[in-house]
């Protein structure tokens, strides 16, 4: 493999910041109730906010009349100056991902004009690139999810979700990117075993960071906002037994019922104890490959990760009287992606040599 220049490798490690501020900027654009307070997707025009007071109300027309539901639920007694904030933080979400096109293609055509990418990293970036437009696009279709929807109060959790492990997979696709850049020689040792147990923690990350996007965008934490789950637990299950419809319309329609809430939370709580007991299994079983510094190393910091995340977790389900904590939510999906991207170390440190 041939190797990087470090300006590329630097490179590299921007476009990652990026994303990873991309990724909590829309978690701050969802927590705020942002999300449908542009109900156009213009991809130039839309760079420049409302300029006067006319454009200003204009735009909040459109979002009362786009946006009816959220409106008339959420914001009726809203004004004007507090409409400005929460189409801040979806113009600032879109505005930022703009940015990125910009600082991640640019400098793509120029290390391939120089010829300082190899080809096998070239095709990869091609890749990124396919996956970023694709976040762009789904990102608009969950807006749209959300618009002249009479029954529905924010964006569809379900294209939530996929926007959100859309950006995880580009995330962490770019993450292992930069490490087959940085460190393109494999252990001498490696473990068949171990090689398949890391990609099953990666997967169980990814699978949990998914149920988080359905707990977001669900709500689904205000149902049973409390710590450890058997306190007030018979509250969780009969909200699995009141809600009368038929399964396809629980699933489809579950903002108005209790149903898929319960199950997604339960789902989400559960997956948090399996990560609990399979990331120290994998932690003992890699310690007669601590003479590595690097296996030692990522092993550390996923144990150490786990438990921040574990405690932020809590921290935020914990505090969902009401709302959820903008603080807590935000910190947690951090954690979430910090965490994938230490998996992603951990199975890479381990994997056979290209």
């Amino acid at each position: 493999m041939l190797e990087v220049k470090n300006p590329v490798k630097i490179w590299l490690i921007i476009g990652l910041v990026l994303i990873f501020v991309q990724i909590i900027i829309g978690g701050i654009t969802r927590l705020t109730d942002s999300g449908l307070s542009i109900t156009e997707w213009e991809i130039i025009k839309g760079t420049i906010p409302p300029l006067n007071e006319q454009s200003w109300m204009d735009a909040f027309d459109k979002y009362k009349l786009s946006a009816k539901k959220q409106h008339e639920s959420l914001h009726a007694d809203m004004s004007l100056k507090e409409f400005k904030k929460i189409y801040f933080w979806e113009w600032f979400h879109r505005l930022w991902a703009k940015s990125m096109g910009f600082i991640f293609l640019f400098p793509y055509l120029f290390f391939l004009y120089k010829k300082m990418m190899p080809l096998w990293l070239s095709k990869r970036l091609g890749i990124v690139i396919l996956l970023a437009v694709s976040v762009a696009v789904f990102g608009w279709i969950m807006v749209a999810s959300g618009l002249n929807e009479d029954n529905r109060t924010w964006v569809s959790a379900y294209k939530l979700l996929t926007h959100l492990i859309l950006a995880s997979i580009l995330f962490g696709y770019l993450f292992w990117t930069w490490l087959k850049a940085s460190y393109p020689q494999a252990l001498v040792y490696q473990d068949k075993k171990l090689r398949v147990f890391s990609r099953i923690v990666v997967a169980v990350v990814l699978f949990q960071i998914a149920l988080g996007a359905l707990m977001a965008g669900m709500r689904a934490g205000l149902l049973h906002p409390y710590f450890p789950m058997f306190i007030k637990f018979e509250n969780l299950l009969a909200s699995l037994t009141m809600d009368s419809a038929d399964l396809s319309d629980k699933v489809i329609n579950y903002e108005t019922g209790t149903y898929m809430k319960g199950i997604v939370q339960i789902a989400h709580r559960s997956m948090a104890y399996i990560l609990c007991f399979l990331i120290p299994i994998f932690y003992f079983k890699c310690k007669r490959l601590f003479h590595f510094q690097k296996v030692r190393l990522t092993n550390n910091l996923l144990v150490s990760m786990l438990v921040i995340q574990f405690i932020l977790g809590v921290l935020t389900i914990i505090n969902c009287f009401g709302k959820i904590p903008i603080v807590y939510g935000v910190l947690h999906q951090a954690g979430a992606l910090l965490l994938l991207i230490i998996s992603l170390s951990c199975a890479y440190f381990l994997r056979k040599n290209d």
